[in-house]
């Protein structure tokens, strides 16, 4: 599948139309999704038949992504009911039966049930609103000790601390606009964006 034509098909996914800024919900963008997975996809990451699990999986962009190019099967674990209700309907229409599944799990005070794992992906949420708010995340990141991709503001400086400090290998290599929805309240423009940065974990 070319890159322009995985970012229509992402596009096209159903989306939460009242997102929870507490939550620091925010849709990545299809074209955005795109072409970061086809970056995972350079490095090898993904690759044919694998199992991939999307944390924080919101309507399942990434993950119904790393399925249309190539992985035998993806997990989706989100948080809240009404996402998870989109990311199943997303998943049934672009998706095969029996190529993916979707958790219903609050990461730091539930563990999903992941069997295999080769790769995970994750936007997590970047703790604009509570800081540390990805702190779970990446200590089940961890816990999971699997090759990772993560979507993070690109000033956190954090990342390569934190795991850099227990042996992991850290390479940053990408940034991208962002958008931020124009129903934030908290946002002062109607439309605006952050810079996103992208970066590649992978264990000792």
């Amino acid at each position: 599948m070319r890159m322009r034509r995985l970012g229509i098909s992402l596009s096209k996914l159903e989306k939460k139309k009242n997102l929870d800024p507490h939550l620091e919900q925010y849709i990545t963008p299809g074209e955005l999704a795109s072409r970061w997975l086809f970056d995972i996809m350079a490095f090898g990451d993904i690759k044919p038949g694998c199992r991939v699990v999307d944390l924080g999986a919101g309507n399942g962009t990434l993950g119904i992504g790393a399925s249309m190019l190539g992985a035998g099967f993806v997990t989706l674990v989100e948080s809240d009911e009404e996402m998870c209700k989109i990311a199943t309907k997303n998943a049934k229409d672009a998706l095969r039966d029996g190529t993916y599944e979707i958790q219903k799990v609050e990461i730091g005070k539930e563990v999903p049930i992941l069997n295999e794992v080769d790769l995970v992906i994750s936007n997590p949420p970047w703790g604009r609103q509570t800081e540390g708010a990805d702190a779970h995340f990446l200590d089940l990141i961890i816990s999971l000790g699997v090759t990772t991709h993560l979507m993070h503001n690109n000033s956190a400086k954090h990342i390569k601390n934190r795991f850099e400090n227990i042996d992991w290998s850290v390479e940053k290599y990408g940034e991208a606009d962002f958008p931020i929805p124009a129903s934030y309240r908290h946002h002062k423009m109607t439309r605006g964006s952050t810079r996103a940065g992208f970066w590649r974990l992978s264990p000792p």
